[in-house]
């Protein structure tokens, strides 16, 4: 078998002599032999497969420690952790972009209160929760104040302490005041305390993975709507008639749209539909999806956990909020509606209108 040079195994593989001595000492491709007089490398012909592979784990950005296991793999199990690996740099990349978006929204926004002719405008809020026809208590967590929004869905043994505790570490934001620019930190902070107070809610039970919640929630600015998302309970917007989800699910199921290998309708159905890959919880990925939204008079924002919306229509969803203008009824028609195709599961809902303020 005649070996090749380093040199040419270099240009064969795409790798450089350099990174072919780096991926020797580390263990990830040893050659098939080494010269004992000059010490040359040399690398038998059927290494360029694994040398080729290795190049375009690295150049997707793997760690070398994740390509060393997956040169260990068979193909199959290989293109799975690739795979995974993959929808993870995806979900990091899109949050990313969000906050990407965040700021640029926030640096560039001006205040239209500054205007005049501008019109104060508040919200007219209602919530309601309900354990549902099948669960024996309620795991949800719902609250609507003049300033904050936010539902909680918890699960485990302890969720509905979960769900609760980070409602509760939220709760301060309805009284603080938040000047413009530290409105991110706020924020950021803010679901920080959430974590940690779900976390000492884990600490407390006879297991870490006793205690999980998801967590959505909106902070009234005076004119814009900052979202924070966890998980998949949802927010929706009446504008115009039309009604948009302006959160994106963080479950399997939904990541596995995302990639294709799922389409909505088999997703619907899917039977791991509530497995969550963001939540917050003990060794959860507690990353929040954070955007602004500037409001408009006649906006109407619903937040509801995923009982109400894995069985009843978007369509049904539309017309309540289109047809019933008072939060309070609203809300209770949409719990009724998903009791009234099973209630399979804890339902809560908050209903906001963007409004003029009386002078």
């Amino acid at each position: 078998m005649e070996l090749l040079t380093i040199g040419t195994f270099a240009k064969a593989s795409r790798l450089s002599p350099k990174a072919l001595r780096l991926y020797d000492e580390l263990g990830l491709l040893t050659p098939a032999r080494v010269d004992p007089v000059t010490g040359y490398r040399l690398y038998a012909p059927e290494q360029l497969d694994q040398a080729r592979l290795v190049a375009w784990l690295r150049r997707l950005g793997m760690p070398l420690a994740r390509i060393q296991h997956i040169c260990t793999l068979e193909a199959d199990s290989a293109a799975q952790e690739i795979r995974a690996f993959w929808a993870q740099v995806e979900a990091d990349t899109a949050a990313r972009r969000d906050l990407a978006t965040f700021l640029i929204d926030h640096l560039s926004w001006k205040d239209p209160a500054m205007s005049p002719i501008a019109k104060p405008l508040g919200i007219r809020y209602a919530a309601l929760s309900d354990t549902g026809l099948v669960r024996e208590s309620n795991q949800d967590t719902v609250y609507a104040g003049s300033r904050l929004l936010a539902v909680a869905d918890g699960f485990g043994s302890q969720g509905a302490p979960a769900s609760a505790a980070a409602v509760d570490a939220l709760k301060h934001l309805e009284t603080n005041s938040i000047p413009a620019g530290n409105l991110l930190d706020v924020l950021d902070d803010a679901i920080e305390q959430a974590k940690q107070a779900v976390h000492g809610v884990s600490g407390a039970g006879s297991s870490s993975e006793e205690a999980g919640t998801t967590l959505t929630a909106m902070l009234w600015t005076g004119s814009q709507l900052a979202l924070v998302h966890i998980g998949d309970s949802r927010v929706h917007l009446l504008r115009d008639g039309e009604l948009f989800q302006i959160t994106h699910d963080h479950t399997m199921v939904q990541s596995m749209v995302d990639e294709g290998r799922l389409s909505p309708e088999e997703a619907a159905s899917h039977p791991q539909r509530s497995l969550l890959i963001r939540a917050l919880g003990q060794g959860a990925d507690a990353t929040p999806d954070m955007r602004l939204h500037d409001a408009q008079q006649g906006d109407r924002y619903l937040l509801c956990s995923d009982g109400l919306s894995t069985v009843v229509p978007t369509e049904e969803i539309r017309r309540v909020l289109s047809e019933i203008s008072d939060p309070e009824q609203a809300v209770s028609e949409l719990i009724a509606l998903a009791n009234g195709s099973g209630g399979p599961d804890n339902v809560s809902c908050v209903v906001a209108d963007v409004t003029e303020l009386q002078q």
